[in-house]
């Protein structure tokens, strides 16, 4: 006996009435506190560095460049002072 091969029709899908709040966009712009520790971690400081000058957690201090890094949608702190001296975020003297 062969199998016939036809398909069967897939179910439709419901889709709801209510639409999805829209999505909100993060801000491009960094805080002061972030270009506070940008300038810092341009001058070679550590995290740990960072925040005792500071005076935060280290947790903080890595929130705020992991918050940098998304913003500047980068995956390392190389790429994050790239970017920021070619956005004249860093001055280089």
């Amino acid at each position: 006996m062969a199998k016939s091969t036809s398909a069967r029709p897939r179910p439709k899908r419901i889709t709801s009435a209510v639409s999805l709040p829209p999505r909100k966009k993060r801000p491009e712009a960094l805080t002061s506190r972030e270009m506070e520790i940008l300038q810092l971690i341009w001058s070679g400081f550590k995290n740990k560095e960072i925040a005792q000058r500071l005076r935060i957690s280290v947790k903080t201090v890595e929130a705020h460049r992991a918050n940098m890094m998304k913003k500047i949608r980068v995956s390392n702190t190389a790429q994050l002072i790239k970017a920021a001296i070619q956005d004249g975020m860093i001055k280089v003297r």
